[in-house]
Parts: C-alpha cells; sequence; structure tokens
C-alpha cells in the first residue's frame, strides 16, 4: 500500500471519527414548577420532538415582542410535535410577583419557575428572550440564541440528523445571575456552607444503615457522588418534599430554600472542593440512637412478626394483624417505631382494627370511610410522634393492630422485627382523631399520559384537619386537596404535584384548618399510564381499583378530630 493510500484512509477514519463524536451538549434532566404549580420534567416530554424554552424576565421591556415571536414559532411548529414554555430566568423569587407578571402576558405558554435560577443557569440562557432547544429523548442542548435563527436546527431535529450544538448570540436584557457571580468569586465553603445543608437536609436518611442507597458522611463521599446529588436536586428527587411549596405549609416536610440548593449546586460545578478546615464535620454527626425510646419505656410494646427480606427484587406490600391483649378501652397520645432494618424497611402504615376487619378497612368498597389511623413509619423517622393536646387514636377493647409494611431490597439478605411503642393517656383525651379517605373509581385506558380523577366528600359534622395524605401507585401523577368555599370558590390545602410511589408520608398542617359542616371537599389528581412515566410497570394494561402495587388507587387521606370535644 502506497503512502498516499495510506494518508486516504487515516484521512476518513479521522473524518469518520469526528463525526462519530459530533453531539449535542448533554444537560441532563430537570424539573420545575410552573406559576400554575404543575410540574414539568424534561424526561416526561419524551412524547415530543423537542421542548423550546424561552428566557423571561418581566423587567425587560422587550420581554413581550420576544414572547410574540415565540407565539408565531409554536403556530408553525407546534403540530409537528414541538412544545413550548417560558422559563423564568430572573433573580425574582417572589411566586406571586411572577404570576402576577404571567397573567399579563396574554399568553397559555407555562412559565416555569427556575428555583434559584439553576436551570437557566445549566442552559447558559444570558438574555431575555433567548431560546433554548432541547432534545428531551436525550437530554441534550440543541439550540441557544435569538427565535429567528431557529428554523434550520428544528428541521433537523424533526429529520433526526442533529449532530450537534448550535449556539447563535442572542440580543436583548442582559440576565443577571448575582448568586452564581457571587459564588464565582468565592466558592461556598465546605465545613460552614455546605455540611451543614446535608447534616440538616440529607445525612438522617443517607447515612450508615440508613433507608439511602449511599452515605453522606464525609467530604469524600460527597465529592464521589456530587454528579448525582447534583441530579437529584435538579429533578426535585431530593429532598423527597413532593408539595408545591406555595400552597399550605407543613411541619414535616423537607423543604429547601433557593439558597441552599444554589450553595450545594454551585459547590459542586465548582469541582466540590475540599476547602481548608481540618476537620470535615460529616465526620463528627452523631445520629440520634433509633434503638432507643424517645420519651422512655413505652406504656406498651407492639412486636410485628419477623420477615425475612430477599437481597433482589421488588416485594409487594406485606399486611399483618397483630392482637392486643387489653381488657378496657386505651387511649394513645404517643407512639414510636423502632425498625428492625432501616436500611430496607422503606414505610410502615398501622390502623386500629375491629376483630373481623383485615387491613383496607373497606376502602375497596367505598368512595369514603373514617379509620382509626395509629400512625406511619418513614425514613428518616426515629423520634415519637406525639399526637396534638388533647387529641389521641382510641383503641376499643377486643380490636387490634393491622399493619402494612413496604421493603425496599437493598442486594444484602436480612430480617426485620419491627417493634412500636405505645404510650397512653391515664384519662381519654378531648377529641378522637380519625383518618378518612376521600377515593374514587376510575378505568385508566393503555398508554394515558394524563387521565384526570375526581373524588369528593361532605364532612357532616364541624372537624379540624391536622393532615393530609396522597396515595395511589406506579402511575400516580399529582394529586391535589382542596375545600369548596359557600361562594363556590376552593381553597386549596395541599397539592403534590410530583407524586411518588416511594414517598408518602402523612402531611402535617402547621395551623390546622376548620371544616363547618356541609362542606364539600375535594380530591383531584392525574395518572400518567404511559411509558413516558419511568415508574410505570406495563404501559399496555387498562386498570382500575386494586389492592395490589401494580394495580391502582386514588385515595386522599384526610386526618382530623371533631371540633367539639367528645367528653
Amino acid at each position: 500500500m502506497n503512502r498516499l493510500s495510506v494518508i486516504g484512509i487515516a484521512l476518513i477514519v479521522s473524518l469518520l471519527s469526528t463525526a462519530a463524536l459530533a453531539v449535542p451538549d448533554r444537560i441532563g434532566d430537570f424539573g420545575l414548577l410552573d406559576s400554575n404549580g404543575d410540574f414539568h420534567q424534561l424526561s416526561r416530554y419524551r412524547n415530543k420532538e423537542a421542548l423550546v424554552l424561552m428566557s423571561y424576565d418581566n423587567s425587560c421591556a422587550s420581554i413581550n415582542s420576544a414572547v410574540s415571536s415565540l407565539q408565531a414559532m409554536q403556530a408553525q411548529w407546534g403540530e409537528q410535535g414541538i412544545a413550548f414554555a417560558l422559563i423564568n430566568s430572573s433573580a425574582e423569587s417572589d411566586v406571586d410577583a411572577i404570576r402576577a407578571a404571567k397573567a399579563t402576558l396574554g399568553s397559555d405558554f407555562p412559565l416555569l419557575i427556575d428555583d434559584g435560577q439553576i436551570v437557566s443557569e445549566t442552559l447558559a440562557l444570558t438574555k431575555a428572550g433567548e431560546i433554548a432547544v432541547l432534545d428531551p429523548e436525550r437530554l441534550t442542548l440543541i439550540y441557544r440564541g435569538p427565535v429567528s435563527s431557529a428554523s434550520a436546527t428544528l428541521s433537523s431535529e424533526l429529520a433526526g440528523t442533529v449532530d450537534g450544538t448550535m449556539i447563535v448570540d442572542a440580543v436583548g436584557c442582559d440576565l443577571q445571575f448575582p448568586v452564581k457571580e457571587s459564588h464565582a468569586s468565592a466558592t461556598p465553603d465546605y465545613a460552614t456552607e455546605v455540611a451543614p445543608i446535608v447534616a440538616e437536609q440529607c445525612a438522617t436518611c443517607h447515612r450508615e444503615g440508613g433507608i439511602g442507597p449511599f452515605a453522606m458522611d464525609s467530604h469524600l463521599m460527597l465529592q464521589g457522588w456530587s454528579p448525582m446529588i447534583r441530579e437529584v436536586l435538579l429533578t426535585k428527587r431530593m429532598p423527597p418534599t413532593q408539595v408545591d411549596p406555595n400552597i399550605g405549609h407543613f411541619n414535616n416536610a423537607r423543604y429547601m430554600t433557593d439558597a441552599d440548593l444554589q450553595t450545594l449546586v454551585h459547590w459542586i460545578d465548582a469541582g466540590s472542593p475540599r476547602g481548608a478546615a481540618a476537620i470535615d464535620p460529616l465526620t463528627e454527626i452523631e445520629m440520634p440512637n433509633w434503638k432507643e425510646w424517645a420519651l422512655g419505656e413505652p406504656d406498651y410494646i407492639v412486636k410485628a412478626p419477623k420477615m425475612e427480606i430477599p437481597a433482589t427484587g421488588v416485594l409487594d406490600y406485606i399486611d399483618v394483624d397483630v392482637e392486643l391483649p387489653f381488657t378496657e378501652d386505651k387511649w394513645v397520645k404517643a407512639v414510636q417505631f423502632i425498625p428492625g432494618d432501616e436500611s430496607v424497611l422503606h414505610h410502615l402504615l398501622t390502623y386500629v382494627t375491629a376483630p373481623a376487619e383485615n387491613f383496607d378497612g373497606g376502602e375497596a368498597n367505598t368512595t369514603s370511610v373514617a379509620r382509626r389511623f395509629l400512625e406511619g413509619y418513614a425514613p428518616g423517622k426515629v423520634d415519637a410522634m406525639t399526637f396534638r393536646e388533647d387529641t389521641g387514636v382510641y383503641i376499643p377493647e377486643g380490636h387490634k393492630l393491622s399493619m402494612q409494611f413496604h421493603f425496599t431490597t437493598n442486594g444484602k439478605a436480612t430480617t426485620d422485627e419491627t417493634i412500636l411503642g405505645l404510650y397512653m393517656y391515664d384519662e381519654p383525651p378531648k377529641y378522637e382523631n380519625f383518618t378518612r379517605s376521600v377515593a374514587s373509581q376510575f378505568k385508566i385506558p393503555a398508554y394515558a399520559q394524563d387521565h384526570e380523577s375526581h373524588a369528593q366528600y361532605v364532612f357532616d359534622e364541624d372537624v379540624v384537619v391536622t393532615g393530609l395524605r396522597a396515595h395511589m401507585h406506579f402511575r400516580g401523577k399529582d394529586m391535589k386537596f382542596s375545600m369548596e368555599n359557600e361562594d363556590g370558590s376552593m381553597t386549596d390545602l395541599l397539592s403534590v404535584p410530583n407524586y411518588s410511589y416511594a414517598w408518602q408520608p402523612t402531611y402535617e398542617l402547621e395551623q390546622p384548618v376548620t371544616v363547618k359542616a356541609g362542606t364539600k371537599v375535594h380530591v383531584t389528581g392525574a395518572f400518567d399510564n404511559s411509558q413516558y412515566n419511568p415508574a410505570n410497570p406495563d404501559p399496555s394494561q387498562e386498570l382500575t381499583f386494586g389492592l395490589q402495587s401494580w394495580d391502582e388507587m386514588f385515595i386522599g387521606y384526610w386526618t382530623y378530630h371533631s371540633a367539639t370535644p367528645s367528653n
């Protein structure tokens, strides 16, 4: 082979290699609430060819003109599988102000609220009115620039020929990123800024023996897992709050502030530096001893049956009944769960049930039933649950406990022997706690991406609502709890815009809500039975109510007590 042929072959190989490496810039997945409280996640747009996001800043004089240009683009491309939305890229964090600005637009584009400007930073947006064209399937950026220069990229995306990211200089008002600039000049300090956030928000579950998949017990561990930490923060998988922070407020919701989010992400983006501190604060954390009774020795200890948990596989819920020896009525004022192996016990629910009653307590056959819910265990819940003053759970003589366990395997076979400690009142309290299920019957078509459901109930007495819990299975998408006012308007009490089957706490209202007799309460929501739902085991199935996890449920639980003392 002569030298010219060798050079020619080398050139061809070089060109082919260059072409193979010419791929769009990966930006990863993210999730944001919009100004209406609806949840949007890039990967959930995989039914679309592309998602076009326009940076929005209400203080920019030219923003209305930019939005008009986006409307013209939507008119041209919207029916070809291209989705459109605005993203609030300004430093404005007041949601009410953002909503007021959206109301003046005269546009039906969803306006995504970019917490701490993190997504806008990730997309490298610099101008109000600039657009980013994203490929939801590959989680990549294929274009950034003005609306006027995007047509060629959209055509290529529809044709499947995009092989890189096109960047065009945009014009318009400069976006301001004051926190990013501050952190660029002074990277957040690990010991004094980052570690305290991790200790408060993460380390309770992410510790040796905890339910978290890895321990956050040192700088080295944080640094090694930092790409995943960034991803779960941007997709809002962690902290597992779920709730819309702009509707109600809850004692046990794991809210993360914009400032904390910015600190963590900017520290990770800077390379997760160790800093100069001599002592690593995360190695010094002393976790509560979850094998001890927080309130002293209980009045009665309940021992659940020993359960064998395999190393791998997906386990369905396990229902067990535990008999009680009481020869008289009892009132519970506090309860504590001590899990046998908290690394696999994901959560546990416990009801007080009559001798012939099982765990579901009739919920499978009715749209609403009031029950005696004792308490539940969830990851990180190591302390005792004390009921509100003068309230408690009633255990009539001869009743038992019905318990439902949900285990997650972790690669190691183990056993679980969970125990419960019950603390009793000496005298009956004024109010008895109940939990009422408000449910609906439904039929979810195969592949339905947004199948809505609605349940309602009218309280026949004055009650005080203290907690709310959403319950669906793998296809659950979102759920909202509301009460109907006399004028027909709605007061929203809780919104779970990004429901997760793996996280179902009872959210405790910081301020209990009085519901008058005759008030209708509503539970609204939707299912995602499509192939774009990553939790969906089989989108081809038509679904109805069923007790197994591969079936579905739509139940809103209202925890309350009568507004009138019972004794």
